[in-house]
């Protein structure tokens, strides 16, 4: 009777899964690393074999194979990241994502073992969720900051702010500029803060939305304001005067009379010069349109 490989158990653990639990019924994560653990390693031959017929025949049960062996791999990148005080069982599970994409691009015939190929794609996936939980705002968006991220996490000590010295020694480890190094603690030694004080009675919160400057007081808003109050006064007054007093009569009898705008009517107007209604309104079109060409320079 032929003797079951480790990787024959590898697919069989994965075809029978529920029983392993990572159907999500383990209860919490020491039990999943408890099973996680368990699982077979694969031997180099298995692993080739499984990875080959995953290329070339996209063997699903090979690739859950391949992925099932190395999920302890995860754990245990994932534990080098537990300072950051995220949960442990998320960054695991953002790490076998980074696995199955290592899985799903691996090539066996390359000469390298999957458990070095997949490294790289399990610390990717756990960075990027790092930077984007660890805090609200983001510490870290170009590639250089991220990689100074991580590491200036690794080599400070302690919370205490660094010293002269110690920033110098670290931007020459680390081949940046010394204020690189600065500003990336300032970031680091940050914190959250609400923009809108928690909703209790208290009055004497911390509310830095109070103290955010208006919209009115943004340079643009300021400009258009004054250029608009010098409309109404300058602009107005300017253009009313370049009109012949029946023009300047009908103008303001029909708009500027109420601030509701709601003026006198044509046919008042008309009784009122001894015209008709729609002389009115081919003396009020033309004043309009000769307003309209002098308040063009105030605009």
């Amino acid at each position: 009777m032929k003797a079951s490989t480790s990787s024959d158990a590898i697919v069989a653990a994965g075809q029978n899964a529920l029983a392993l639990g990572f159907s999500g019924n383990l209860g919490n994560i020491d039990a999943y690393i408890s099973a996680v653990n368990r699982l077979p390693m694969l031997t180099q031959e298995e692993e080739v074999s499984l990875a080959r017929r995953w290329r070339d025949s996209n063997d699903l049960a090979a690739a859950q194979g391949l992925v099932l062996s190395h999920l302890r791999l995860v754990v245990s990148i994932a534990r080098g990241y537990l300072g950051y005080g995220l949960p442990h069982a998320d960054l695991i599970q953002e790490g076998n994502i980074g696995l199955m994409k290592a899985v799903k691009r691996f090539d066996p015939d390359q000469g390298v073992r999957l458990v070095s190929y997949a490294m790289h794609w399990i610390k990717a996936e756990m960075h990027e969720y790092i930077l984007k939980n660890w805090r609200l705002v983001k510490v870290a968006t170009t590639k250089a900051q991220r990689k100074l991220f991580f590491n200036l996490r690794s080599h400070k000590e302690g919370l205490d702010s660094m010293t002269p010295a110690q920033v110098d020694a670290l931007a020459k480890t680390l081949n940046v500029k010394r204020e690189e190094v600065i500003e990336m603690e300032t970031r680091l030694s940050g914190r959250d803060i609400a923009l809108e004080a928690p909703t209790d009675d208290e009055d004497d919160k911390f509310s830095p939305i109070a103290y955010l400057s208006s919209d009115n007081s943004e340079p643009s808003k300021v400009l258009e304001a004054q250029a608009f109050d010098r409309l109404q006064s300058e602009g107005l007054a300017s253009a009313l005067e370049k009109l012949d007093p029946r023009s300047r009569r009908i103008v303001e009898a029909r708009w500027l009379a109420n601030d509701d705008g709601s003026g006198a009517t044509l046919h008042e107007l008309a009784d009122e010069f001894g015209v008709s209604a729609e002389r009115i309104r081919q003396i009020e079109a033309v004043a309009l349109k000769k307003m309209k060409g002098s308040l063009a320079s105030y605009v």
